[in-house]
């Protein structure tokens, strides 16, 4: 009897030893983004640049596209998304409605370039002819110079920033053509027109830069590039943003200063976009 006492106190003691002398696991700081595919190259970066600065943090960064993203913030599941397009006045209404005041900021530029397979003898094309392949009134690569071939357009799918920029500033909110071969992300699309050689697709520049599996076409005479972006005399240019809901706080104030600083603007030019200061 006494014997089992002393096994059952040893054990009891050896618990409370261990208890005390376990390693202490600290919670992290976290924040989620989510949004735009465009923007994705860039918040990466600064993620993953920004936890090394700063252990004990996670942040997570998730497409989804910009409206995804935008919902996501005005749903309160996020505090802070990525877009490349600019919010819109019923998603402002929508956030309003449920106590949310949305912030808007610029955190780099982008120019929308098209792109075609590398082995296309096409190198330029207008506005014009840019809407009328992706409205369906020109199907074939002969009528703008090209081979005697079938346009295979690819688009970004309809809920996209890009696809809302670009229908805003090439198809004028005209309908885009109904066989036009729809992909969820940048990336996708890049490869579409890397695997098709008679395709035309649009990215961000970003996903162009350094890339010799696409070629980026001139729009109008002018090529996609940081310095015609600056000097704005690319058609096809536009602000990339961060949304929060409200003035950020905590973590997320932290890291959206770290990308508006200095450094993180740094960042911005590594993903092969254009920094805004």
């Amino acid at each position: 009897m006494k014997k089992s006492i002393v096994v059952m106190m040893a054990a009891i003691f050896a618990l409370m030893a261990g208890l005390v002398t376990a390693p202490v696991v600290e919670a992290k700081e976290s924040l989620v983004l989510q949004g735009s595919t465009t923007v994705l190259p860039i918040t990466v970066l600064h993620a993953e640049e920004f936890m090394k600065r700063n252990p004990g943090t996670e942040i997570s960064v998730k497409g989804g596209g910009s409206g995804a993203g935008i919902k996501a913030l005005v749903d309160g599941v996020i505090v802070m998304a990525q877009s490349s397009r600019s919010i819109a006045a019923k998603e402002i209404d929508a956030a309003k409605a449920k106590g949310i005041k949305v912030i808007e900021y610029i955190i780099a530029k982008d120019a929308l370039a098209v792109i075609v397979h590398p082995t296309n003898p096409v190198t330029n094309l207008t506005s014009a002819q840019i809407k009328d392949m992706y409205l369906g009134k020109t199907t074939n690569w002969k009528e703008v110079g090209g081979r005697d071939r079938r346009i295979v357009v690819i688009s970004r799918d309809l809920a996209s920033g890009t696809f809302e920029t670009f229908n805003d500033m090439i198809l004028k909110k005209e309908k885009l053509r109904p066989d036009a071969l729809l992909q969820a992300s940048s990336a996708a699309v890049v490869g579409a027109v890397q695997h098709t050689e008679d395709a035309i697709g649009y990215v961000g520049m970003g996903y162009v830069g350094g890339r010799t599996e696409i070629k980026s076409l001139l729009v109008d005479g002018v090529d996609a590039t940081a310095e015609n972006l600056k000097a704005d005399k690319y058609p096809l240019g536009r602000p990339l943003f961060i949304y929060t809901a409200g003035e950020p706080k905590g973590l997320a104030k932290r890291f959206l200063d770290f990308m508006m600083s200095p450094d993180g603007q740094k960042i911005v030019e590594q993903a092969k976009f254009v920094p805004v200061k």
